[in-house]
């Protein structure tokens, strides 16, 4: 062991030394450059600091092998350079997050022409390439294609890139970071890294958006062009720059409108304009006044004198409106006019609307005829034909204007005109009058205004503010009716007052005539009985008669003895009856034809079933029975019994 270390005990120095020559000899080609090493997630960028060919006598980068940065990038791993004749820059590579842009701008190449605002890349778009794109006649400066997400291999000497996060640059002057912090504020004010977005809001469907394009790049438009026209879609909704351009595109606001869903556009190229679509609401139509557009013959009609309707797309008034419903309507291209197809209010009266067009209409002051100054609140029932509402629009600008220039002038005209011929009582008094008179008279006004009128409701007029006459007239009208009313409430009391006196009455004889009737129906029977035994009288003299004619034949066939005492017994019975006869004359006889004529007569009345006492009397307290009564106090009994003899039943 002693003699192998003693012959090896030069090997340490030997490795020291061929250490320290190994380190000598990566410090020379590292401060040489002959090796140098690239992470992989970095780019190198190669400087060649001279060359035999010279330096780069125009542009930025060296394109044939002079001095100067050159245009092919180095990637990760060890790299051998020729020594003291390259320097290597090594730069991250570009990086844009998902869902975001990344704008590039070129320090070199073709200058852009006169009115062009960004670079073409119609026939160089490919950025990794640096050679191609400079020999190709890529232009300087910001360019119309963006990076979008992912990971992109750029050489950071010719090209800036900026994204959200960062911009990746070899080397600025201060007059160059001047520029892109300016240029990030650009993107930064038009949120030119987030890409645009259209979406409904949840829940709620009145928010839809839309967006307004407005292209900065690109020929300008015509004279008295406010937007560009609609190129189609080949450009992929202002995507594409290039092909928008190929097409025929247009700098400045555009006609097309971008809908839902989500756009990469670059912001450099063209600004977005939020806005909200145009809802037409149930009950209206929208008549669309366009801007733009070609000119288009008219299709009114002759009769129709107050200017041009055109058809769809052209400008002017359209002649078909909107029907209900949400439109992606460019508001920067015309404007829609709502017009009311259902039955709309206007009321003349302060503080109070019956729709967004009467707002500052207010009770119309009338002069009547004896000098009253009252004001008169109305409203006024108005439809309009969905048909006709492009000519209300073209006639009058909109219904706000219709209703304040004309309608307004009109009805106020028109009443102020029926005030004067009356006084302000006769303008209260006949009110449904004149309803009628101005619903008649205004419906032929209306219609040549393209209006349907439906109907008019006038209101109370009221006194101006201050004026105390109107109130007093009022006062006296009130206490004049409530006198009225009062003598009419008198009288029919008046009148409620005999009927109850009439009524008592009526039930006061109702009550007796029971009575009556009971004592009628006594006479009868006394009456009966006398007849009876008159009856009954006559038959036994008749038989005392018979007998005594019997008797007196009997007597003469027995004698004349017998025949005297018959005639004795006769004659009696005779004076008897001759007693009887004589009872019923005079003041007897009178009453027993008093009994005959009160038995007919409740006879007469049970028949014919006429109340004794009339329920409805006739000319103060006389009636039928007490008629009766006296006729037969003043008749005498005689005359009484010759009326019975020829008629059996008492006339009534």
């Amino acid at each position: 062991m002693f003699n192998l270390f003693s012959t090896l005990g030069w090997f340490p120095s030997v490795l020291i030394i061929v250490v320290a020559v190994a380190i000598l000899a990566a410090v020379f080609f590292s401060v040489s450059g002959i090796i140098r090493y690239i992470p992989n997630d970095r780019i190198g960028v190669v400087e060649k600091l001279w060359s035999s060919s010279g330096s780069v006598k125009a542009g930025l980068l060296a394109l044939h092998g002079e001095a100067g940065l050159q245009p092919d990038l180095r990637r990760g791993g060890f790299h051998f350079f020729a020594p003291f004749q390259f320097r290597v820059h090594i730069h991250p590579m570009v990086s844009v997050t998902q869902g975001r842009i990344g704008y590039v701008f070129a320090r070199d190449g073709v200058d852009l022409p006169a009115g062009q605002t960004l670079a073409d890349n119609a026939k160089v778009e490919d950025f990794r390439d640096v050679r191609s794109f400079l020999e190709g006649g890529g232009q300087k400066g910001p360019q119309r294609k963006i990076l979008r997400e992912g990971t992109h291999i750029i050489n950071p000497a010719l090209f800036v890139v900026m994204t959200e996060e960062a911009t990746y640059s070899l080397s600025l002057d201060a007059q160059e970071k001047a520029y892109y912090a300016q240029m990030r504020g650009v993107l930064d004010e038009r949120s030119g890294f987030t890409p645009v977005v259209l979406k409904e809001v949840a829940g709620t469907h009145d928010s839809d958006q839309l967006a307004i394009v407005t292209v900065q790049d690109g020929p300008g438009l015509p004279k008295d062009e406010l937007l560009a026209p609609d190129v189609g879609d080949t450009h992929n909704s202002f995507q594409e720059p290039e092909k928008f351009l190929a097409a025929g595109g247009q700098r400045g606001r555009q006609e097309r409108v971008l809908v839902e869903g989500t756009y990469y556009i670059n912001r450099l190229f063209a600004t977005v304009e939020l806005i909200r679509k145009t809802i037409i609401p149930v009950g209206y139509v929208g008549v669309v006044v366009s801007y733009t557009g070609r000119k288009g013959s008219d299709l009114s009609g002759k009769e129709y004198s107050h200017g041009e309707l055109v058809e769809s797309g052209c400008r002017g008034v359209w002649r078909d409106p909107l029907m209900p419903g949400k439109y992606a309507f460019n508001t920067y291209a015309g404007k829609i006019e709502l017009v009311p197809t259902t039955n709309f209010v206007l009321m003349w009266k302060s503080g109070e609307s019956g729709s967004s067009f009467d707002s500052n209409l207010r009770e119309i002051t009338l002069i009547t005829k004896d000098a009253f100054e009252p004001q008169l609140p109305l409203s006024v029932v108005v439809h309009i034909d969905y048909r006709k509402a492009p000519m209300v629009v073209q006639r009058f600008g909109n219904v706000a204007q219709l209703v304040e220039q004309t309608l307004d002038p009109m009805v106020s005209s028109y009443f102020k005109n029926v005030s004067q011929t009356k006084t302000f009582i006769e303008l209260i008094q006949s009110r449904s009058e004149l309803q009628g008179n101005a619903s008649a008279d205004m419906k032929e006004r209306f219609q040549a205004y393209s209006l349907e009128f439906q109907e008019v409701l006038i209101g109370t007029p009221k006194p101006q503010p201050g004026d105390t006459k109107i109130e007093n007239i009022m006062a006296q009208l009130r206490d004049r009716q409530i006198a009225r009313e009062q003598v009419e409430t008198f009288a029919q009391k008046q009148i409620a007052a005999d009927k109850e006196r009439e009524l008592n009455e009526a039930e006061q004889r109702a009550a007796k005539q029971k009575e009556l009737t009971g004592s009628l129906v006594d006479i009868s029977i006394k009456e009966n009985q006398g007849s009876a035994n008159v009856k009954a009288a006559e038959k036994k003299r008749q038989e005392i008669e018979a007998l005594a004619h019997a008797e007196k034949f009997k007597q003469e066939m027995e004698g004349s003895g017998r025949a005297s005492a018959i005639k004795s017994v006769g004659e009696a019975e005779a004076s008897a009856i001759k007693a009887k006869s004589e009872a019923m004359q005079g003041e007897g006889a009178d009453k027993q034809l008093m009994q005959t004529v009160m038995l007919r007569l409740a006879e007469a009345f049970e028949t014919s079933k006429v109340p004794l006492v009339p329920q409805i009397q006739m000319g103060g307290d006389t009636n039928a029975f007490n008629t009766l009564l006296s006729l037969m106090g003043s008749l005498k009994a005689g005359e009484l019994a010759q009326s019975l003899k020829q008629d059996e039943t008492p006339k009534i």
